[in-house]
């Protein structure tokens, strides 16, 4: 069973997830509707009253094939201590200057704290570059489930954010347990 809670009220346990396990799988749905995953890190600008996640990418066919037909995607988080946290996002392109060097700077200092990489080797023309691209990230549905709470059982283990219900994108609504 899943509990629903105010984002404050797990931002702290998402944070220790995504800092441990660094990597995530991405899921988009392709033009038959079929999943399709690739394993990625992203940055998330956790400390604010709404999280927002980025990815710093290549705008590869596939992907923007994909998301130009349904921008809804999952990012996965998993260890062997059964820590998860799950994020359903709207993924959307952005060409916006400021936000790129943002989010360059996000890779290259973490955020959250241990998340993220040195950019430069993948993209060497730096954050102005053709080649770097962003994909922003808007959370529609958090769940996050720790080994504690695992452990201790009860149908309140796995715990459930989701905004309120005018900041749902559409088409989103099914945001529920």
């Amino acid at each position: 069973m899943t509990t629903k809670v105010p984002y404050a009220k797990l931002r702290d346990d998402l944070a220790a997830v995504l800092s441990r396990v660094r990597y995530t799988t991405m899921t988009t749905v392709d033009l038959r509707g079929r999943p399709r995953s690739r394993v990625l890190i992203a940055v998330w600008e956790l400390d604010r009253d709404q999280p927002l996640g980025w990815l710093a990418t290549f705008r590869t066919p596939v992907k923007a094939r994909h998301l130009a037909a349904n921008p809804h995607t999952t990012f996965s988080y998993w260890d062997r201590s059964q820590e998860t946290a799950s994020i359903d996002a709207i993924a959307r392109w952005t060409d916006n200057d400021d936000e790129r060097r943002h989010v360059w700077d996000l890779y290259e200092q973490g955020s959250p704290r241990g998340v993220g990489y040195p950019p430069a080797p993948f993209w060497p023309g730096g954050p102005d570059s053709e080649a770097f691209q962003v994909l922003r990230l808007e959370p529609y549905r958090i769940q996050v489930l720790r080994a504690a709470e695992l452990a201790r059982g009860g149908p309140d283990a796995a715990r459930l954010w989701t905004p309120a219900a005018e900041l749902v994108p559409a088409g989103s609504e099914d945001v529920g347990r």
